[in-house]
């Protein structure tokens, strides 16, 4: 399954940056996609925690339930989530660059299912442009909370 990976350079701190990208409470005025989002697990965000997420994507609300995998502040974190036969995996990553902090995203999805593998050369298109899109404009907005709340 296709893989996408963007990044951003962030004017602000790593442990600034890190801390926005983890703030879920936070996510629905910062990211202008997401509409709801409730955490279903108790606790700071870490490995374990869960939340559901209602966003508009393809000009509709899609909810999904999502849950962190991997944990290691303040230089990265994976989510997952399952839905329609997909897995789906996503990698932040954050490095310290002169004054600022550099943001990776990684993005792929895996087919589980007999109807997502048929479905997979679609996703593929998706993927490259219609999710990218989507993408770059998550990581510019929580990117620029970062710069906003740093300044």
């Amino acid at each position: 399954m296709s893989e996408i990976t963007i990044s951003t350079r962030v004017a602000a701190p790593i442990e600034k940056v890190f801390e926005s990208f983890t703030q879920l409470e936070k996510a629905v005025e910062r990211v202008p996609g997401i509409t709801s989002l409730e955490v279903l697990t108790e606790g700071p965000f870490g490995e374990g925690t869960r939340w559901r997420e209602t966003r508009v994507m393809f000009k509709k609300e899609a909810t999904e339930e999502m849950w962190v995998t991997g944990f290691t502040p303040p230089h990265s974190y994976t989510v997952e989530a399952e839905s329609h036969g997909m897995k789906y995996s996503t990698l932040f990553e954050f490095k310290t660059e002169g004054n600022g902090t550099n943001v990776c995203w990684t993005f792929s999805g895996q087919a589980l299912t007999f109807g997502a593998r048929i479905m997979a050369p679609i996703f593929n298109l998706l993927m490259k442009g219609t999710m990218k899109k989507c993408m770059l404009g998550d990581l510019e907005a929580i990117g620029a909370a970062c710069e906003q709340d740093n300044s």
